[in-house]
Protein backbone atom coordinates (compact mmCIF):
# COMPACT_ATOMS: atom_id res chain seq x y z
CA UNK A 1 0.00 0.00 0.00
CA UNK A 2 1.17 3.53 -0.76
CA UNK A 3 -0.37 6.72 0.51
CA UNK A 4 -0.91 7.95 -3.05
CA UNK A 5 -3.05 4.87 -3.74
CA UNK A 6 -5.36 5.97 -0.94
CA UNK A 7 -5.63 9.46 -2.37
CA UNK A 8 -6.26 8.09 -5.85
CA UNK A 9 -9.05 5.78 -4.62
CA UNK A 10 -10.86 8.71 -3.07
CA UNK A 11 -10.43 10.77 -6.23
CA UNK A 12 -11.64 7.87 -8.38
CA UNK A 13 -14.78 7.73 -6.24
CA UNK A 14 -15.45 11.42 -6.93
CA UNK A 15 -15.02 10.83 -10.66
CA UNK A 16 -17.38 7.84 -10.59
CA UNK A 17 -20.03 9.86 -8.77
CA UNK A 18 -19.67 12.77 -11.18
CA UNK A 19 -18.63 15.09 -8.35
CA UNK A 20 -14.99 15.74 -9.24
CA UNK A 21 -14.49 19.49 -9.43
CA UNK A 22 -12.39 21.22 -12.08
CA UNK A 23 -11.23 24.77 -11.41
CA UNK A 24 -11.50 27.27 -14.24
CA UNK A 25 -8.34 29.31 -14.75
CA UNK A 26 -9.72 32.85 -14.93
CA UNK A 27 -8.42 36.39 -15.09
CA UNK A 28 -11.04 39.02 -14.41
CA UNK A 29 -10.85 42.16 -16.51
CA UNK A 30 -10.76 45.30 -14.41
CA UNK A 31 -13.65 47.54 -15.43
CA UNK A 32 -15.17 44.93 -17.75
CA UNK A 33 -16.41 42.26 -15.35
CA UNK A 34 -18.35 39.89 -15.72
CA UNK A 35 -16.19 39.46 -18.82
CA UNK A 36 -13.06 37.47 -18.02
CA UNK A 37 -10.26 35.60 -19.76
CA UNK A 38 -10.40 31.81 -19.50
CA UNK A 39 -7.12 29.92 -19.87
CA UNK A 40 -7.10 26.26 -20.94
CA UNK A 41 -5.04 23.84 -23.01
CA UNK A 42 -6.65 25.25 -26.13
CA UNK A 43 -5.52 28.77 -25.26
CA UNK A 44 -7.13 31.94 -23.90
CA UNK A 45 -10.62 33.14 -24.72
CA UNK A 46 -13.24 35.58 -23.50
CA UNK A 47 -16.09 34.28 -21.35
CA UNK A 48 -18.90 35.66 -19.18
CA UNK A 49 -18.79 34.70 -15.50
CA UNK A 50 -22.18 33.78 -14.06
CA UNK A 51 -21.21 32.29 -10.69
CA UNK A 52 -19.10 34.95 -8.98
CA UNK A 53 -19.97 35.82 -5.41
CA UNK A 54 -18.91 39.42 -6.04
CA UNK A 55 -22.63 40.12 -6.02
CA UNK A 56 -22.50 43.89 -6.46
CA UNK A 57 -19.33 44.17 -8.51
CA UNK A 58 -17.60 46.00 -5.65
CA UNK A 59 -14.40 44.07 -6.28
CA UNK A 60 -13.92 46.34 -9.30
CA UNK A 61 -15.35 49.56 -7.88
CA UNK A 62 -13.01 52.55 -8.37
CA UNK A 63 -13.21 53.57 -4.70
CA UNK A 64 -12.24 50.08 -3.54
CA UNK A 65 -9.39 49.71 -6.01
CA UNK A 66 -8.05 53.19 -5.19
CA UNK A 67 -8.15 52.50 -1.44
CA UNK A 68 -6.17 49.30 -1.88
CA UNK A 69 -3.55 51.04 -4.04
CA UNK A 70 -3.23 53.81 -1.45
CA UNK A 71 -2.73 51.33 1.37
CA UNK A 72 -0.02 49.42 -0.48
CA UNK A 73 1.78 52.66 -1.33
CA UNK A 74 1.53 53.82 2.28
CA UNK A 75 2.33 50.72 4.39
CA UNK A 76 3.35 47.96 1.98
CA UNK A 77 1.92 44.52 1.34
CA UNK A 78 1.57 42.48 4.53
CA UNK A 79 0.39 43.30 8.03
CA UNK A 80 3.59 42.05 9.66
CA UNK A 81 2.09 39.80 12.28
CA UNK A 82 -0.86 38.39 14.15
CA UNK A 83 -3.27 40.88 15.68
CA UNK A 84 -1.61 40.35 19.08
CA UNK A 85 1.93 40.85 17.77
CA UNK A 86 2.27 43.95 15.57
CA UNK A 87 -0.46 42.92 13.11
CA UNK A 88 -3.10 45.41 14.25
CA UNK A 89 -2.86 48.36 11.88
CA UNK A 90 -4.97 51.48 11.84
CA UNK A 91 -6.84 50.02 8.83
CA UNK A 92 -7.99 47.08 10.96
CA UNK A 93 -9.12 49.34 13.80
CA UNK A 94 -11.09 51.62 11.47
CA UNK A 95 -12.67 48.65 9.70
CA UNK A 96 -13.86 47.05 12.93
CA UNK A 97 -15.40 50.34 14.02
CA UNK A 98 -17.17 50.68 10.66
CA UNK A 99 -18.52 47.10 10.87
CA UNK A 100 -19.77 47.63 14.43
CA UNK A 101 -21.61 50.75 13.29
CA UNK A 102 -23.05 48.91 10.26
CA UNK A 103 -24.69 46.33 12.53
CA UNK A 104 -25.52 48.63 15.44
CA UNK A 105 -23.22 46.74 17.81
CA UNK A 106 -20.68 47.86 20.39
CA UNK A 107 -17.79 46.09 18.69
CA UNK A 108 -16.63 43.89 15.84
CA UNK A 109 -13.78 41.45 15.32
CA UNK A 110 -12.02 40.67 12.04
CA UNK A 111 -11.05 37.20 10.83
CA UNK A 112 -9.33 35.98 7.68
CA UNK A 113 -12.64 34.59 6.37
CA UNK A 114 -16.26 34.24 7.40
CA UNK A 115 -15.67 30.48 7.57
CA UNK A 116 -12.94 31.00 10.16
CA UNK A 117 -15.13 33.51 12.00
CA UNK A 118 -17.98 31.00 12.31
CA UNK A 119 -15.74 28.09 13.23
CA UNK A 120 -13.69 30.04 15.77
CA UNK A 121 -16.58 31.90 17.39
CA UNK A 122 -19.06 29.06 17.76
CA UNK A 123 -16.44 26.64 19.10
CA UNK A 124 -15.14 29.24 21.56
CA UNK A 125 -18.61 30.20 22.81
CA UNK A 126 -19.29 26.63 23.92
CA UNK A 127 -15.98 26.52 25.80
CA UNK A 128 -16.63 29.87 27.47
CA UNK A 129 -20.19 28.93 28.47
CA UNK A 130 -20.12 25.34 29.77
CA UNK A 131 -23.31 23.38 29.28
CA UNK A 132 -24.40 25.40 26.27
CA UNK A 133 -26.81 23.72 23.86
CA UNK A 134 -26.65 24.97 20.26
CA UNK A 135 -29.83 24.78 18.19
CA UNK A 136 -28.77 24.69 14.55
CA UNK A 137 -30.88 25.00 11.40
CA UNK A 138 -30.46 21.84 9.32
CA UNK A 139 -29.33 23.87 6.30
CA UNK A 140 -26.65 25.88 8.07
CA UNK A 141 -23.36 26.43 6.27
CA UNK A 142 -20.48 23.99 6.67
CA UNK A 143 -18.51 26.58 8.66
CA UNK A 144 -21.23 26.78 11.31
CA UNK A 145 -21.45 23.00 11.47
CA UNK A 146 -17.66 22.82 11.89
CA UNK A 147 -17.69 25.39 14.68
CA UNK A 148 -20.44 23.56 16.54
CA UNK A 149 -18.60 20.25 16.21
CA UNK A 150 -15.27 21.72 17.28
CA UNK A 151 -16.88 23.19 20.38
CA UNK A 152 -17.72 19.68 21.53
CA UNK A 153 -20.93 20.69 23.28
CA UNK A 154 -24.52 19.56 22.92
CA UNK A 155 -26.25 20.33 19.65
CA UNK A 156 -29.82 20.05 18.46
CA UNK A 157 -30.71 20.30 14.76
CA UNK A 158 -34.09 21.78 13.89
CA UNK A 159 -35.92 21.55 10.58
CA UNK A 160 -35.12 24.31 8.13
CA UNK A 161 -36.92 27.57 9.00
CA UNK A 162 -39.45 25.51 11.02
CA UNK A 163 -40.47 27.60 14.02
CA UNK A 164 -42.72 24.93 15.49
CA UNK A 165 -39.93 22.36 15.41
CA UNK A 166 -37.46 24.83 16.90
CA UNK A 167 -39.82 25.70 19.75
CA UNK A 168 -40.58 22.04 20.44
CA UNK A 169 -36.87 21.37 20.81
CA UNK A 170 -36.22 24.49 22.91
CA UNK A 171 -39.06 23.52 25.23
CA UNK A 172 -37.28 20.32 26.22
CA UNK A 173 -34.55 22.22 28.08
CA UNK A 174 -34.86 24.23 31.30
CA UNK A 175 -34.87 27.97 30.74
CA UNK A 176 -31.69 28.25 32.80
CA UNK A 177 -29.77 26.05 30.36
CA UNK A 178 -27.45 28.20 28.24
CA UNK A 179 -28.69 28.12 24.64
CA UNK A 180 -27.61 29.50 21.27
CA UNK A 181 -29.85 29.51 18.19
CA UNK A 182 -27.58 29.46 15.13
CA UNK A 183 -29.11 30.26 11.76
CA UNK A 184 -28.59 32.15 8.50
CA UNK A 185 -30.52 35.05 7.02
CA UNK A 186 -30.19 34.09 3.33
CA UNK A 187 -29.51 30.43 2.56
CA UNK A 188 -27.22 30.49 -0.43
CA UNK A 189 -28.20 27.30 -2.26
CA UNK A 190 -32.02 27.62 -2.13
CA UNK A 191 -32.37 31.37 -1.62
CA UNK A 192 -34.65 30.99 1.42
CA UNK A 193 -34.81 33.82 3.96
CA UNK A 194 -35.17 33.01 7.64
CA UNK A 195 -37.99 34.52 9.77
CA UNK A 196 -35.59 36.52 11.91
CA UNK A 197 -38.14 38.27 14.08
CA UNK A 198 -39.96 35.06 14.97
CA UNK A 199 -36.71 33.30 15.82
CA UNK A 200 -35.76 36.25 18.04
CA UNK A 201 -39.15 35.89 19.77
CA UNK A 202 -38.37 32.26 20.59
CA UNK A 203 -34.88 33.18 21.77
CA UNK A 204 -36.32 35.69 24.23
CA UNK A 205 -39.01 33.27 25.39
CA UNK A 206 -36.55 30.47 26.12
CA UNK A 207 -33.51 32.46 27.21
CA UNK A 208 -31.34 31.79 24.16
CA UNK A 209 -28.62 33.81 22.46
CA UNK A 210 -29.10 34.47 18.72
CA UNK A 211 -26.21 33.81 16.33
CA UNK A 212 -26.94 34.98 12.78
CA UNK A 213 -24.89 34.34 9.66
CA UNK A 214 -25.55 37.27 7.28
CA UNK A 215 -22.84 36.31 4.77
CA UNK A 216 -25.16 36.32 1.75
CA UNK A 217 -26.99 39.47 2.83
CA UNK A 218 -24.47 42.06 4.07
CA UNK A 219 -24.07 44.90 1.62
CA UNK A 220 -27.14 43.78 -0.32
CA UNK A 221 -30.12 44.25 2.01
CA UNK A 222 -31.18 46.99 4.38
CA UNK A 223 -31.02 50.79 4.01
CA UNK A 224 -27.25 50.79 4.63
CA UNK A 225 -26.39 47.24 3.61
CA UNK A 226 -26.57 45.82 7.12
CA UNK A 227 -28.35 42.69 5.91
CA UNK A 228 -31.75 41.11 6.49
CA UNK A 229 -31.68 41.99 10.19
CA UNK A 230 -31.43 45.66 9.26
CA UNK A 231 -34.06 45.31 6.53
CA UNK A 232 -36.49 43.66 8.94
CA UNK A 233 -35.77 46.05 11.81
CA UNK A 234 -34.53 43.36 14.22
CA UNK A 235 -30.83 44.22 14.44
CA UNK A 236 -31.06 44.94 18.17
CA UNK A 237 -32.51 41.46 18.77
CA UNK A 238 -29.56 39.62 17.25
CA UNK A 239 -26.74 38.99 19.72
CA UNK A 240 -23.95 37.99 17.34
CA UNK A 241 -23.77 38.70 13.60
CA UNK A 242 -21.36 36.88 11.32
CA UNK A 243 -20.52 38.52 8.01
CA UNK A 244 -18.09 38.52 5.12
CA UNK A 245 -15.97 41.15 3.44
CA UNK A 246 -16.18 39.18 0.21
CA UNK A 247 -19.46 38.71 -1.67
CA UNK A 248 -21.45 41.94 -1.21
CA UNK A 249 -18.38 43.96 -0.25
CA UNK A 250 -16.22 42.47 -2.98
CA UNK A 251 -12.92 41.94 -1.14
CA UNK A 252 -12.15 39.14 1.37
CA UNK A 253 -12.19 38.38 5.08
CA UNK A 254 -14.85 37.78 7.70
CA UNK A 255 -16.03 39.16 11.01
CA UNK A 256 -18.39 39.03 13.93
CA UNK A 257 -20.23 42.00 15.41
CA UNK A 258 -21.59 41.79 18.95
CA UNK A 259 -21.26 43.31 22.41
CA UNK A 260 -17.87 44.64 23.46
CA UNK A 261 -17.56 41.90 26.08
CA UNK A 262 -18.39 39.14 23.60
CA UNK A 263 -15.91 40.34 20.97
CA UNK A 264 -13.22 40.83 23.61
CA UNK A 265 -13.77 37.31 24.93
CA UNK A 266 -13.51 35.77 21.44
CA UNK A 267 -10.42 37.91 20.77
CA UNK A 268 -8.82 36.71 23.98
CA UNK A 269 -9.68 32.99 23.87
CA UNK A 270 -10.17 31.92 20.25
CA UNK A 271 -7.21 30.07 18.73
CA UNK A 272 -8.61 30.75 15.26
CA UNK A 273 -8.13 34.46 15.91
CA UNK A 274 -5.03 34.51 18.10
CA UNK A 275 -2.69 32.39 15.98
CA UNK A 276 -3.40 33.77 12.49
CA UNK A 277 -1.59 36.56 10.68
CA UNK A 278 -4.01 39.44 10.23
CA UNK A 279 -5.53 40.56 6.94
CA UNK A 280 -3.23 42.54 4.68
CA UNK A 281 -3.74 46.28 5.22
CA UNK A 282 -4.70 46.74 1.56
CA UNK A 283 -7.52 44.21 1.98
CA UNK A 284 -8.76 45.97 5.12
CA UNK A 285 -8.58 49.32 3.32
CA UNK A 286 -10.54 48.02 0.34
CA UNK A 287 -13.23 46.51 2.56
CA UNK A 288 -13.44 49.74 4.54
CA UNK A 289 -13.99 51.75 1.36
CA UNK A 290 -16.62 49.29 0.15
CA UNK A 291 -18.62 49.35 3.38
CA UNK A 292 -18.52 53.14 3.58
CA UNK A 293 -19.71 53.46 -0.01
CA UNK A 294 -22.56 50.97 0.36
CA UNK A 295 -23.76 52.57 3.58
CA UNK A 296 -24.74 55.65 1.61
CA UNK A 297 -25.30 54.32 -1.92
CA UNK A 298 -28.43 52.34 -2.74
CA UNK A 299 -27.73 52.23 -6.49
CA UNK A 300 -25.93 48.88 -6.37
CA UNK A 301 -28.55 47.19 -4.16
CA UNK A 302 -31.45 48.42 -6.28
CA UNK A 303 -29.81 47.32 -9.51
CA UNK A 304 -28.83 43.97 -8.05
CA UNK A 305 -32.40 43.13 -7.04
CA UNK A 306 -33.71 44.21 -10.46
CA UNK A 307 -31.15 42.00 -12.22
CA UNK A 308 -32.08 38.98 -10.11
CA UNK A 309 -35.82 39.50 -10.70
CA UNK A 310 -35.28 39.88 -14.44
CA UNK A 311 -33.24 36.70 -14.77
CA UNK A 312 -35.72 34.66 -12.73
CA UNK A 313 -38.57 35.98 -14.84
CA UNK A 314 -36.77 35.09 -18.06
CA UNK A 315 -36.00 31.56 -16.86
CA UNK A 316 -39.61 31.01 -15.80
CA UNK A 317 -40.88 32.31 -19.14
CA UNK A 318 -38.79 29.65 -20.92
CA UNK A 319 -40.07 26.96 -18.51
CA UNK A 320 -36.58 26.30 -17.18
CA UNK A 321 -36.46 24.73 -13.69
CA UNK A 322 -35.49 27.77 -11.64
CA UNK A 323 -36.11 27.36 -7.90
CA UNK A 324 -38.40 30.19 -6.80
CA UNK A 325 -37.35 32.09 -3.69
CA UNK A 326 -37.57 35.61 -2.19
CA UNK A 327 -33.86 36.44 -2.41
CA UNK A 328 -31.27 37.23 -5.08
CA UNK A 329 -30.18 33.58 -5.40
CA UNK A 330 -31.00 32.04 -8.82
CA UNK A 331 -30.67 28.23 -8.67
CA UNK A 332 -31.57 26.09 -11.71
CA UNK A 333 -32.25 22.47 -10.80
CA UNK A 334 -30.63 19.57 -12.66
CA UNK A 335 -30.84 16.74 -10.13
CA UNK A 336 -27.91 14.61 -11.25
CA UNK A 337 -24.16 15.29 -10.73
CA UNK A 338 -22.98 13.89 -14.06
CA UNK A 339 -25.64 15.75 -16.02
CA UNK A 340 -24.98 18.94 -14.12
CA UNK A 341 -21.26 18.77 -14.91
CA UNK A 342 -22.01 18.01 -18.58
CA UNK A 343 -24.35 20.99 -18.92
CA UNK A 344 -21.85 23.40 -17.37
CA UNK A 345 -19.05 21.99 -19.55
CA UNK A 346 -21.08 22.61 -22.70
CA UNK A 347 -22.07 26.10 -21.56
CA UNK A 348 -18.42 27.01 -21.16
CA UNK A 349 -17.13 25.22 -24.25
CA UNK A 350 -19.86 26.16 -26.73
CA UNK A 351 -21.33 29.40 -25.37
CA UNK A 352 -18.60 31.05 -23.30
CA UNK A 353 -20.84 30.94 -20.24
CA UNK A 354 -19.07 30.00 -17.01
CA UNK A 355 -21.12 28.58 -14.14
CA UNK A 356 -19.97 25.85 -11.78
CA UNK A 357 -22.05 22.73 -11.00
CA UNK A 358 -23.24 22.62 -7.39
CA UNK A 359 -23.30 19.10 -5.98
CA UNK A 360 -22.94 17.07 -2.80
CA UNK A 361 -21.86 17.90 -0.09
CA UNK A 362 -22.83 21.51 -0.80
CA UNK A 363 -26.38 20.34 -1.57
CA UNK A 364 -28.07 16.96 -0.89
CA UNK A 365 -27.61 14.20 -3.44
CA UNK A 366 -30.28 14.33 -6.13
CA UNK A 367 -30.60 18.13 -5.90
CA UNK A 368 -27.56 19.06 -7.99
CA UNK A 369 -27.98 22.43 -9.61
CA UNK A 370 -26.43 25.45 -11.25
CA UNK A 371 -26.50 28.67 -9.22
CA UNK A 372 -26.45 31.87 -11.23
CA UNK A 373 -25.47 35.16 -9.63
CA UNK A 374 -26.72 38.11 -11.68
CA UNK A 375 -25.17 41.40 -10.65
CA UNK A 376 -25.44 45.09 -11.54
CA UNK A 377 -22.66 44.56 -14.09
CA UNK A 378 -24.52 41.86 -16.07
CA UNK A 379 -26.19 43.40 -19.13
CA UNK A 380 -29.50 42.54 -20.79
CA UNK A 381 -27.57 41.17 -23.76
CA UNK A 382 -25.59 38.82 -21.53
CA UNK A 383 -28.79 37.66 -19.85
CA UNK A 384 -30.41 37.00 -23.23
CA UNK A 385 -27.38 34.97 -24.34
CA UNK A 386 -27.45 32.92 -21.14
CA UNK A 387 -31.15 32.09 -21.27
CA UNK A 388 -31.01 31.30 -24.99
CA UNK A 389 -28.14 28.87 -24.36
CA UNK A 390 -29.97 27.17 -21.49
CA UNK A 391 -33.16 26.83 -23.51
CA UNK A 392 -31.24 25.29 -26.40
CA UNK A 393 -29.63 22.72 -24.12
CA UNK A 394 -32.88 21.85 -22.36
CA UNK A 395 -34.74 21.46 -25.64
CA UNK A 396 -32.02 19.16 -27.00
CA UNK A 397 -31.64 17.09 -23.87
CA UNK A 398 -34.25 17.81 -21.17
CA UNK A 399 -32.73 16.54 -17.95
CA UNK A 400 -36.08 16.32 -16.17
CA UNK A 401 -37.50 13.50 -18.27
CA UNK A 402 -34.36 11.36 -18.24
CA UNK A 403 -33.54 11.66 -21.96
CA UNK A 404 -30.16 13.24 -21.27
CA UNK A 405 -27.97 11.52 -23.88
CA UNK A 406 -26.14 13.73 -26.34
CA UNK A 407 -24.49 16.20 -23.93
CA UNK A 408 -23.24 13.49 -21.62
CA UNK A 409 -21.64 11.67 -24.52
CA UNK A 410 -19.77 14.70 -25.89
Amino acid sequence: MTYNNIFERHLDQLHQEGRYRVFADLKRRQGSFPVADHYSQSGRREITVWCSNDYLGMGQHPKVVAAMHEAIDTVGAGSGGTRNISGTTHYHVELEQEIADLHGKEAALLFTSAYVANDATLSTLVKLIPGTVIFSDEKNHASMIAGIQHGGGAKVIFRHNDLADLEAKLRKYPKGTPKIIAFESVYSMDGHIAPLGSIADLAEKYGAMTYLDEVHAVGMYGPRGGGIAERDGVMDRIDIVNGTLAKGFGVMGGYIAASAACCDAIRSFSSGFIFTTSLAPAIAAGALASIRHLKSSTVERTSHQERARRLKSMLKARRLPVIDNPSHIVPVMVGDPTHCKAVTDVLLREYGVYVQPINYPTVPRGTERMRFTPSPVHSNVQMDQLVDALETLWMACPVANGTYVRLAAE
